[in-house]
């Protein structure tokens, strides 16, 4: 989403033409502490039973990615499908079961059991499409995040993507590495997207003619729309309000400098400034939940750091402190979901590494220590961050909970840049 690491190259004249397989090394690249120790977590097992194996392959990682509970793999015993309380409880020390049944016309039932009460604590009917359906996947990760809820009382993430770089081309990908798609045009050279709130759009810049518009690309239909006021210049690092009525954006214009602009995409009217010419540069600006205020990326001080302010440009100041001679320049900076936070990237000695602004005590953690670490994005559950790492030998996105350190890694066919996370996505 707002990427300034790859802005301060264009702005140079440089435009860019699942698990991990070492846990040990990737915990190693990780500062947060472990706020459980292995087995404090709630046990949880997906009852064995006839067919529906991919269904159940895909819920069980899913909740296992959610990082809420401690996933037990057990034997089938007994009857097809048959619960065995007492066996998953007594002897295997789980709490929960999550039963999946397979019924006429697609659908699948789930049940999940407290296995300490020995009761149904919820169940329900989902249907699904055909397994060859290309919405297939996201149906049964939806069931996931329902499953999730029922057991901790929040929903999951699995039913959101991921929209990355792979070359000068846009990918999408499943919140678990899967299903890998392009969505931008073979030979267009993309950057700096941005997902719609309803989830059914992407906003990105497009290089054509020697400029950067940024076009909206509907998912369902492939048409694309530019945003008004984008058509000349260089203009990248769109973000919408939570709403999806504003577009905020940075525009590297032929005076020299880079400032942010908002613009209403719906009328395609009331194209604003908000950030004044001079010679510093604004850059990779990031809504708050609440629409009420950006943070954003500002030269004014010197090196680039992050800045906040009002949504219509007035009282702009520093938001995030920094330590001058020990940390260096900060970059990219997200919004998490609830407003509690934001996420960005910093220099430490000379290498970019993942932060946590926390806004009611201005705090800041460092979330990584190892390797490249960069361009950090939120999944919808506000406990997750995507993130860009060459820990492994080459530039993959990664993902980390913020709750307990767990770390995994998303394969990709090459080295990727710019992860944008969607929120949550709903049905078609």
């Amino acid at each position: 989403m707002r990427r300034l690491a790859l802005t301060l190259a264009f702005m140079a004249g440089l435009a860019a033409p699942l698990l991990s397989q070492d846990q040990d090394r990737a915990q190693d690249a990780i500062r947060i502490g472990i706020t459980y120790r292995p087995g404090d977590r709630p046990g949880l097992v997906v009852v064995p039973g006839p067919g529906l194996d991919s269904v159940r392959a895909i819920v069980r990682r899913d909740l296992d990615f959610s990082d809420r509970f401690q996933i037990i793999q057990v034997p089938t015993v007994g009857a097809a499908g048959a619960v065995n309380t007492a066996l998953y409880r007594n002897q295997f020390g789980a709490d929960h079961a999550v039963e999946l049944v397979a019924l006429a016309g697609g659908a699948v039932r789930a049940r999940l059991h407290d296995l300490a009460t020995g009761s149904v604590r919820n169940e329900a009917v989902f249907p699904l499409p055909s397994p060859s359906a290309s919405d297939y996947r996201m149906a049964v990760h939806r069931m996931s995040d329902e499953i999730t809820r029922w057991a901790d009382g929040t929903p999951g993430y699995a039913a959101s993507r991921l929209v990355f770089l792979l070359g000068d081309r846009l990918w999408r990908i499943d919140s678990d590495g899967a299903d890998a798609v392009p969505v931008s045009p073979a030979g267009q050279k993309a950057l700096s997207s941005v997902w719609a709130p309803d989830g059914r759009r992407i906003a990105y810049t497009r290089f054509d003619a020697g400029r950067g518009s940024i076009v909206v690309l509907d998912l369902a239909s492939g048409r694309t729309s530019t945003v008004t006021g984008t058509e000349r210049d260089l203009n990248f690092a769109p973000s919408f309000s939570a709403d999806g009525r504003m577009l905020a954006f940075a525009r590297a214009e032929e005076s020299g400098s880079t400032n942010i602009f908002t613009v209403d995409v719906a009328s395609g009217c009331c194209l604003q400034r908000l950030t004044a010419r001079g010679f510093s540069d604004n850059l990779s600006p990031t809504y708050a939940p609440d629409g009420r205020r950006l943070a954003f990326v500002s030269t004014r001080a010197g090196p680039p750091q992050i800045y906040v302010m009002s949504a219509d440009g007035t009282d702009q100041e520093l938001f995030t402190t920094f330590d001058f001679g020990a940390t260096g320049p900060s970059f990219a900076p997200e919004w998490s979901p609830d407003g509690a936070s934001v996420v960005f990237h910093r220099e430490v000695s000379r290498s970019p590494q993942i932060f946590i602004h926390d806004v009611a005590s201005s705090r800041v953690k460092q979330l990584t220590s190892v390797g490249r670490n960069e361009d950090a994005t939120w999944a919808p559950d506000g406990r997750h961050i995507a993130f860009v790492s060459d820990r492994t030998g080459r530039r993959q996105i990664w993902v980390v909970d913020t709750e307990t350190g767990r770390v995994r890694q998303l394969n990709t066919a090459g080295e990727t840049r710019l992860p944008a996370w969607s929120g949550r996505l709903g049905g078609n």
